[in-house]
């Protein structure tokens, strides 16, 4: 379990650019994190660090948006907030995406939990009290505090 703790939006881009390091072996993403923690923020930080230049927000209504990076790599960002069954993220091509190998960031996995695939990064984003926050990456559902809705 590795965490990285910003306490500003000017360390964004450090946290982005260690997170890309922690993480660079896998391609499925989870950001769990109550409303308002971060998560489009941080996955905005993460677009920026890879060399996206398309405007970055949260598809929640689209559900996924697609990007690419500075090297033509394709990145998908998925907002499941929205959505009431995993049998719709089924009807999307969820598994698809996911096992393109290309890179998958996803905002509220919980409402999709049971078909995540195994190898899905867990990364939880807390707030704490003085307003910074604590990003925890953990391959193991045990290790993770999963926020509800």
């Amino acid at each position: 379990m590795e965490r990285i703790v910003v306490k500003s939006l000017k360390e964004l881009p450090y946290a982005a650019r260690e997170f890309i390091k922690a993480t660079k072996d896998y391609s499925i993403i989870a950001l769990y994190g109550k409303m308002g923690a971060g998560k489009t923020t941080f996955i905005r930080a993460l677009c920026a660090e890879m060399g996206i230049e398309d405007d970055v927000n949260s598809p929640t209504f689209n559900i996924v948006n697609e990007y690419r990076d500075d090297r033509g790599q394709t990145v998908y960002h998925f907002d499941f907030y929205r959505i009431e069954s995993p049998a719709e993220a089924l009807d999307i091509g969820f598994y698809e995406y996911a096992l393109s190998g290309d890179l998958c960031l996803i905002e509220w996995p919980q409402k999709i939990e049971q078909i995540l695939p195994q190898e899905t990064l867990k990364v939880q984003i807390s707030v704490l009290e003085d307003e910074s926050r604590v990003i925890t990456i953990s391959l193991d559902r045990e290790d993770m505090e999963l926020s509800g809705l």
